[in-house]
């Protein structure tokens, strides 16, 4: 097992204080922890974030869509597992009804997209797998740990009058401009399985019951999401993240909620 480093990176939209386990930097406000991909495993990335404001609304490109548009190889999918939410916080993820492009557009022009957007009451446990094209903001109050296709194309659509460029005629080109599918929303404790894509899968599953991935094999990512575990008898915390080599061959014991992350295609 190797335990990733981690990168304290500041945002207008961040907290003044992490939680404990992180050991985070004081009076600086940290918006996103990064976990360090190993140079075994660079196609996932993992990170914390942490939103005392709403974050901006955008969208990110898929494999094909980056090619084309000359911006690498890879696009960006990525999956959300809410840690912690303050009362009454929300993300937005998709629009309440389908919108044509041109519309976004002018929405987007004066800051009415946020009406436009499902906003989704969230709380500790909720998982959403959020393909590429999707249109999506994290609101403020929420917590939560982002596993994604390593590289971070995104095309801003609204910023809440922050002074940062946005993209508009990218995201046009990108965004999926309707419902959010229910399918791809889910909640630890009740499925195991988050996501399948063509990219990584993604499961919750308790220490005890490691079983339940024992067709995996190959390289994977293990995140504590709750209570202790064990890797092949070392210790592995919360606000950790580790690389295992072959994750049929470790033993993990504990009595936690593990997050595991592994890489297709």
């Amino acid at each position: 097992m190797q335990k990733l480093e981690r990168k304290f990176v500041e945002k207008v939209w961040g907290v003044d204080r992490l939680p404990p386990v992180f050991g985070a930097p004081q009076d600086v406000r940290i918006g996103e922890v990064w976990y360090d991909p190993p140079a075994e495993l660079q196609s996932l990335l993992v990170k914390a974030l942490f939103a005392s404001e709403r974050l901006s609304v955008q969208a990110h490109p898929s494999d094909d869509q980056a090619q084309a548009m000359g911006l690498g190889r890879s696009g960006k999918s990525e999956c959300w597992v809410i840690t912690a939410a303050e009362d009454g916080a929300t993300i937005a993820v998709g629009f309440r009804e389908r919108v044509s492009p041109e519309a976004m557009r002018s929405a987007a022009l004066d800051g009415s997209i946020v009406d436009l957007l499902e906003w989704h009451p969230v709380e500790r446990g909720d998982a959403f797998y959020i393909p590429a094209g999707t249109v999506h903001a994290i609101g403020g109050g929420v917590c939560l740990i982002e596993v994604q296709q390593n590289t971070d194309i995104t095309f801003r659509l609204y910023d809440y009058g922050r002074p940062r460029e946005l993209h508009l005629d990218a995201a046009m080109q990108v965004a999926i401009t309707e419902p959010y599918p229910s399918r791809y929303r889910s909640r630890l404790g009740e499925d195991k399985q988050l996501v399948d894509s063509e990219h990584f899968r993604l499961v919750s599953v308790a220490t005890n019951e490691i079983g339940a991935i024992a067709e995996w094999i190959g390289k994977a990512l293990l995140i504590p999401f709750e209570g202790r575990a064990s890797v092949d008898g070392v210790e592995l915390g919360v606000g950790e993240c580790s690389f295992v080599d072959d994750i049929a061959a470790v033993e993990i014991g504990g009595d936690g909620l593990l997050l595991v992350a592994q890489p297709k295609g």
